[in-house]
């Protein structure tokens, strides 16, 4: 298996983004969230002794460039369908985690023909259902806590104790995350809009995400016709960390089927 590591020119040079390319074969494009690329990166490294994976790293995470210009949901998702077209990414299965489900799901809508379908792990980016309810900033409680809200067994978290440069990186990346998914972490229309998704749709959950619950993955699976709904055991926000194994079965499975 090899693995690529390089920068891609979007949009005339306008937009510079780094990439993993490993492996050979049907195409998976893996998206990470406010965690950053080492939350994804045992998976695409499963993945890539099955397929060809590709991994981007969001403009401005992980000392990576943003341009000024680069702000919105909408940027990210124009981006990386611009990064399917240049790397000539077919029948490409989406995979996105947390906040890489948002922009999974939002490529679905607009309807591109290399996207053959999405499989979200315990995503973010639609609305609870109840104004009594929210979606829980992590960066909102000490790192102890945010452990515990993310892992069924924070013995499995690979993020350990952050260093103070650790800590840094964390603080400009969520900082990141917040100039492209709001102080709230969801858009209140995505959830209406989900019904134009025309792609097969897997929704993978944690069911000890304490982040975001079952019943929030279960309202995914509700606005997205046909989506199929996979809850995984003994498993938090990081489905693929702490359960990898189920989680490559279950996009193997996937994959077969579309």
């Amino acid at each position: 298996m090899s693995e690529r590591e390089k920068k891609i020119s979007l949009f005339a040079d306008a937009l510079n983004v780094a990439v993993t390319d490993q492996g050979d074969g049907p195409a998976y494009l893996v998206l990470h969230g406010g965690a950053g690329p080492a939350s994804v990166a045992g998976l695409a490294e499963r993945l890539g002794q099955h397929g060809r994976v590709v991994v981007p790293t969001l403009p401005g995470f992980n000392g990576e460039p943003r341009p000024d210009w680069f702000l919105g949901v909408n940027d990210v998702v124009l981006a990386y369908l611009a990064l399917v077209e240049r790397l000539n990414l077919t029948k490409v299965v989406v995979v996105g985690n947390s906040f890489g489900g948002w922009i999974a799901a939002e490529m679905a809508l607009r309807h591109s023909p290399s996207i053959s379908g999405i499989a979200l792990l315990n995503p973010v980016g639609i609305d609870t259902g109840s104004p009594d309810k929210a979606i829980v900033d992590p960066m909102k409680v000490a790192p102890a806590d945010r452990i515990g809200l993310s892992f069924h067994d924070p013995k499995k978290s690979s993020f350990g104790v952050p260093t103070p440069a650790q800590l840094a990186v964390m603080a400009v990346n969520q900082q990141t995350l917040r100039l492209y998914g709001g102080e709230i972490l969801h858009d209140p229309q995505l959830w209406g809009r989900l019904k134009g998704i025309s792609v097969p749709a897997l929704v993978g959950w944690g069911q000890s995400d304490k982040i975001v619950d079952v019943d929030y993955g279960r309202r995914w699976v509700q606005g997205i016709p046909g989506a199929r709904f996979h809850a995984i055991p003994e498993a938090g926000h990081f489905p693929q960390i702490e359960q990898p194994d189920e989680v490559l079965r279950l996009l193997k499975e996937f994959r077969a089927g579309v």
